[in-house]
């Protein structure tokens, strides 16, 4: 296919990933002031973010393997009306619990997205070739992101309301699905379908008992309990049962056979960990800079752009390097070490952090995740054929947004516990006795009198140091991957031909 007939046939892709991004980064911004009218806590703030991403998370390697079995282009366009469908029914939401089952049915809709456009991409561009369009690819990511806080705070911030942050992206939904009917030609490499139900069902268990049990733990039960000891022990009885299963299984719905070489074993490890700093760090950016700060929702949307900025440079200028060159491993390894960098920094935040050092921060966090997210992704496809490329794909990604669901719901549990700590704190330095301070555990901050106020406002600041400086260590952890990964030339060639597997 010549540029211009990729192109095209990218366009209804990238329309509707920028669709399903948007409409994730305009909530994201809206989430205070949501919780905060329907009177959630900071455990339900988690799970808004939590909800879609753990069901990302299970239904992205089930939509792979379908790519590989069916046609992607249905497929593709399947994904995007489930997304539209839960986003037209979270923007009705009258409670929170309702608002978090429809986060789920849009995170069904992300899963299909997030595979099927790096499948397709794999099934109709070289790897030589495909560092120049995941760089559009990442472009898109990083628009979405820039231009998502902006929309979504001053549509919270006008007499539109935060449930029209839901409904904007629906007619661009729409414009995506014909613009994919209309371009996208799509290879039928498609085979006898044989679909591992079994392993669908074990690796959901496996991925969602962990969620609960940093959900409830500290809250419900102690930490270091008898029910923490048994949602771990079935975890990883049913992450044991799970591998089993998926390396006996005819169709498996994660090839483990063709990742159990070392570049795809180091980049999902660091894929795990780009998940956790990327989802755990920025979710909670725009809830400091709103509780903590006191800027309205516009406001913390304009403060998040050095990080979606230098993102979308980072992540267009390195696409185009890695397409002249071939080579992509110092973009990882670098990319890696300013993202260790931009989270240490963050993690010394508190209330009173001049803006300028926060925007030093942001920066260098988006120049090493637009550095890395979609490299990873390249690297591991560059060592299988077409016929293999969807599940692959979706696997990575699977990992990556894995360890966002975790990491959010780990730091967002974290998070909790210490503002609590610290407003007792600064509640019994005025005085009053923390243990009367039920009403706090709602978000809605408008309700609180002066003083009460700011010592909320720097508690979420001066807790909030404390998750990037845990995300930091996990971006050691990919540092470290990225490092030992073994650097192969990306081929010009859409199968492997000649080429092994285990090259």
């Amino acid at each position: 296919m010549t540029h211009r007939q990729i192109l095209e046939a990218m366009t209804g892709l990238l329309a509707a990933l920028f669709t399903a991004l948007l409409s994730s980064t305009i909530v994201a911004v809206a989430l205070p002031t949501i919780i905060g009218e329907l009177h959630g806590t900071q455990r339900q703030y988690t799970w808004v973010i939590t909800a879609a991403l753990l069901a990302t998370t299970v239904s992205t390697p089930i939509w792979g393997k379908l790519a590989d079995l069916f046609d992607k282009k249905l497929l593709v366009q399947i994904s995007i009306v489930i997304f539209v469908a839960g986003s037209v029914a979270a923007g009705l939401a009258p409670n929170v619990p309702f608002l978090l089952a429809m986060r789920v049915v849009q995170g069904l809709g992300m899963g299909g997205l997030t595979a099927l456009v790096q499948a397709i991409m794999g099934s109709i561009i070289a790897p030589r070739e495909r560092g120049r369009y995941a760089g559009y690819m990442g472009s898109v990511m990083a628009v979405s992101t820039v231009s998502g806080p902006l929309l979504g705070g001053l549509l919270v911030d006008t007499a539109l309301g935060w449930r029209s942050t839901f409904f904007v992206c629906v007619p661009l939904a729409v414009v995506a699905l014909i613009v994919i009917q209309r371009t996208l030609r799509v290879p039928d490499i498609r085979r006898q379908p044989r679909i591992d139900y079994l392993g669908a069902i074990l690796l959901a268990a496996a991925t969602s008992l962990p969620m609960l049990w940093v959900t409830f733990a500290g809250a419900d039960y102690a930490w270091w309990s008898w029910q923490t000891a048994a949602l771990l022990g079935a975890t990883a009885v049913l992450v044991v049962l799970t591998v089993v299963w998926e390396l006996r299984a005819p169709e498996p719905l994660v090839p483990l056979r063709l990742l159990a070489h070392r570049t795809a074993i180091l980049a999902i490890v660091a894929s795990v960990a780009v998940g956790i700093a990327l989802f755990g760090g920025t979710t909670f950016l725009g809830q400091y800079f709103q509780f903590a700060r006191g800027y309205s929702p516009t406001h913390a949307g304009l403060l998040t752009i050095p990080l979606m900025a230098f993102m979308l440079l980072s992540s267009t200028v390195i696409g185009q390097i890695v397409s002249r060159t071939g080579r992509w491993k110092v973009f990882l390894v670098s990319g890696a070490a300013v993202l260790v960098a931009g989270l240490v920094l963050l993690g010394t935040i508190d209330h009173a952090t001049p803006l300028w050092l926060l925007g030093i921060a942001m920066s260098l966090m988006g120049l090493g995740v637009g550095a890395m997210m979609q490299n990873l992704v390249l690297a591991v496809q560059n060592t299988v054929d077409i016929r293999d490329i969807g599940a692959t794909s979706a696997s990575v990604a699977f990992f990556r947004s894995l360890g966002g669901a975790l990491g959010v719901a780990v730091l967002g549990a974290m998070l909790a516990d210490r503002v609590e700590t610290l407003i007792v704190q600064g509640l019994a330095a005025l005085g009053i006795d923390g243990g009367q301070a039920g009403g706090l555990g709602d978000l809605d901050l408008s309700k609180l009198p002066g003083p009460v106020l700011q010592v909320v406002r720097a508690a979420y600041g001066d807790a909030t140091g404390l998750i990037f400086l845990i995300a930091a260590g996990a971006a050691v952890v990919s540092l470290l991957a990225t490092i030992f990964i073994r650097e192969v030339p990306l081929r010009m060639t859409v199968t492997l031909r000649t080429e092994s597997p285990k090259s």
